[in-house]
This record gives structure tokens, sequence and C-alpha cells, in this order.
């Protein structure tokens, strides 16, 4: 069964540390797929960018511990970067520079899942039906 949804990189962090920075919807959203025991997809790119943003001293707790957490849930399932998604990429023009943005969209729109994000550009973008 492929998953219904992608959660941001952000999504999955807050979701794991601070669930109380998620908007009402996302954590319904979360809640129920929990419940039901369905899988919640994370691309393989969230992995990096939560590598990448533990050298920027932007995430409490370490990434040690986000990613132990999160490779233990068995809610989250890791989809991996394919070519398929790579030929997305660099189909999907000028609305998105960040390349960990630009990964993310595009294995929501590959896995036909909608993307819960908080953040702005993605929104913005109308690239991917989303979850606010």
């Amino acid at each position: 069964m492929s998953p219904r949804f992608l959660a941001d990189t952000h999504i999955v962090i807050r979701w794991l540390t601070e669930a109380k920075r998620l908007s009402r919807e996302q954590i319904r959203v979360l809640k129920e797929a929990e419940r039901r025991a369905e899988p919640v997809a994370v691309s393989a790119i969230s992995l990096l960018e939560i590598a990448a943003l533990a050298g920027t001293r932007r995430l409490e707790p370490s990434a040690g511990t986000i990613l132990g957490v999160l490779e233990a849930d068995p809610m989250f399932q890791v989809l991996p970067v394919t070519y398929e998604i790579a030929l997305e990429v660099a189909a999907l023009g000028p609305a998105l520079k960040d390349p960990f943005d630009r990964a993310i969209v595009s294995t929501a729109r590959v896995h036909r899942a909608r993307l819960i994000t908080s953040d702005q550009r993605i929104l913005e973008s109308n690239l991917v039906a989303t979850v606010e």
C-alpha cells in the first residue's frame, strides 16, 4: 500500500519533538494515520536535511536522536530517491530553489501523496496537494 501522505522534514521533526507546533489539521492527519496503522511517507532526502540542520545548530535534540527515533517509529516509511523522482525534480521549473524542497515535492508528486507541510514557498507554489 502506497502512503497517502508524505511529511515534510520540519513536520517530521516537530511531530517527534514538539507536536504542539503543528497545525490542528496536521495533527489530525498524523494521529489518524497512527491510529489506523497507516504509514506516512518521508523522503530519504529528509534524512540528509535533518543531518544538515544539525550543523547549523537549529536542531534540538540532536540529529542522531531525531534520526534514531524516526528509524524506530513504525509510522514512518522512508521512500528512496529514484530516477523517476530525479526526473520530476528536473521538470519542476523555477518555482522552488531549495534542493531539499524540490526533492520532497517531487517525491510526493511521483507517489501521488499529499504533502504535510508548513513551508510557505511550497504552499504558494501549488505544485503538490498539501495538508497545511
